[in-house]
């Protein structure tokens, strides 16, 4: 009980505060864009598309898998993931909580949204709605979410926090 009570003391940090918010922001961000394109736009069915640019266009996609599509998995596949997502939100959540560096709260909290938001799609619909079309540009050809380009953003932070912590470490040990 007392490792219990000494994990959870204190219970937030300012910037922890802002990393739940930020993901919070995220997931609403999220899920009102997902219902925006679903029922504001009546774009359901696989393929359903409103062209807005020669390069952009909001396209259905019911991505099944991960990010951009990858281990598509249905049934059983499906809770695993629905489980890792809210597993890992909630992890990052419990880690984050206490955080006193500013790019490491900004990272986490983007993942955190992200995760929760593509969870929460999975959990309700058995797939993640994707709609963000850029394919016109003949150089990334993948639909993806606000909820895939906070994980994403979140994750290139995070990869540039290790590697700058890193070369700073080793500046020190040169020192």
């Amino acid at each position: 009980m007392d490792k219990l009570r000494a994990h959870f003391t204190p219970l937030y940090s300012s910037l922890g505060l802002k990393a739940l918010g930020l993901a919070l922001l995220v997931l609403i961000l999220d899920q009102l864009t997902k219902l925006g394109v679903w029922h504001g736009l009546n774009l359901q069915t696989i393929g359903d598309q409103v062209n807005i640019l020669p390069i952009f266009s909001l396209t259905m996609v019911h991505n099944q898998g991960i990010s951009f599509g990858f281990f598509h998995s249905e049934g059983a596949g499906r809770w695993v993931l629905v489980l890792f997502q809210f597993g890992m939100g909630l992890a990052l959540m419990d880690y984050v909580r206490t955080q006193t560096n500013a790019w490491l709260a900004l990272s986490l909290g983007l993942i955190i949204g992200g995760a929760i938001g593509n969870g929460i799609d999975r959990a309700r619909l058995g797939f993640v709605i994707d709609f963000l079309d850029f394919s016109g540009t003949h150089i990334f050809p993948w639909v993806f979410n606000v909820a895939d380009s906070a994980i994403c953003i979140g994750v290139a932070l995070l990869v540039w926090y290790f590697v700058r912590a890193d070369l700073t470490a080793k500046r020190k040990d040169a020192a």
